[in-house]
C-alpha cells in the first residue's frame, strides 16, 4: 500500500460486515494486532489465532467510522470474518501481513 498523507482515511472492509474509514494514525496499533495474528497462525496455535484476529477485528471496529451500506469506496485493505478458518486467513496473508506497514 503506499503511504498515505497523515490524517487520510483509510478504507477497510470487514468481509460479512460492511467498510469503515479508519484513521492512517491508528494504522501502527492495527499493525501490531496484525503482527500478532501472523504470529498465532505461524505457530499453528488456533486458541491464539482466534483471539488475535478478534483483537484486531475489533479494535477496527473501535477506531473506524462505518461508511454507509451503499457506499462503493473501494477498499484498500480487507480482512476477514471473525469466523474465518485459520487456513483462510493465512492465504490472505502477503507478505506484510493483513495490513502494511
Amino acid at each position: 500500500m503506499a503511504e498515505q498523507p497523515r490524517g487520510c482515511p483509510v478504507i477497510v472492509r470487514l468481509m460479512g460486515e460492511g467498510q469503515l474509514d479508519v484513521a492512517d494514525e491508528d494504522l501502527p496499533s492495527l499493525n501490531e494486532l496484525d503482527s500478532e495474528l501472523e504470529s498465532a497462525i505461524e505457530s499453528g496455535d488456533e486458541t491464539a489465532f482466534r483471539a488475535a484476529l478478534h483483537a484486531l477485528l475489533e479494535n477496527v471496529r473501535k477506531v473506524g467510522r462505518p461508511l454507509p451500506a451503499d457506499s462503493l469506496e473501494p477498499s484498500e485493505l480487507i480482512l476477514p470474518p471473525a469466523d474465518a478458518h485459520i487456513d483462510e486467513v493465512r492465504s490472505m496473508l502477503g507478505d506484510e501481513g493483513l495490513i502494511p506497514d
